[in-house]
């Protein structure tokens, strides 16, 4: 059953932690989302790559999180099994969604993938995903940020704040998973994902 629902993520108001949509264009938008968790960066990496433990359920296509696998690496897929369902004569199939494919891993610091999450999947308009890492005292600070881009069916004010609810609601089940850090977690908007290897 497909979960996504515009109006519900809409709807959704992020756990503390800093969330916005930084830019809008005719056919784009980015949206940034912060949040500072009490936990290493190699913990935060870890946890990270294992989307299975706290990304939420009512955002996926088999509606449970344990079917999502991530592999860290670049070409790598952030996919998810699909469960067939079962019938009267005991034969059923499993369906596949690639969400993202990886871009860029670098551990501990950068992770970057691209694809259009949720509802932009059917749309030609794609999204690039950056998630930084930065250790601070006493913890990691994550800085999430996804930018869209081309063609979409989809007036940009409201898909703007839709996908952020979600990217938002995502961030926030991965700092609940390690624990919330406790500080200001707002990050200028001029600190935007560019903390990537030196040459990049």
């Amino acid at each position: 059953m497909i979960r996504y629902n515009l109006a519900l993520a809409a709807s959704l108001v992020a756990a503390p932690l800093s969330a916005e949509v930084v830019e809008t264009s005719e056919d784009g938008f980015v949206t940034r989302d912060t949040a500072n968790v009490a936990a290493s960066p190699m913990e935060t990496w870890l946890a990270l790559t294992r989307p299975g433990q706290w990304w939420n359920d009512e955002h996926t296509w088999s509606a449970d999180a344990a079917n999502l696998t991530l592999e860290p690496q670049a070409g790598g897929c952030f996919c998810e099994r699909v469960p067939g369902e079962d019938r009267d004569d005991g034969f059923s199939l499993d369906g596949s969604v690639q969400h993202a494919t990886v871009v860029q891993a670098y551990p501990l610091r950068v992770l970057r993938m691209r694809g259009g999450l949720g509802p932009l999947q059917g749309e030609p308009a794609t999204g690039i995903l950056t998630i930084t890492l930065k250790e601070i005292d006493g913890g990691t600070r994550v800085l999430w940020e996804y930018n869209v881009g081309g063609p979409m069916r989809y007036e940009i004010p409201q898909i703007s704040q839709a996908v952020d609810g979600v990217m938002s609601q995502q961030l926030a089940g991965l700092r609940d998973h390690l624990g919330a850090l406790g500080g200001a977690e707002t990050v200028p908007a001029e600190a935007a994902p560019t903390e990537t290897p030196d040459g990049e």
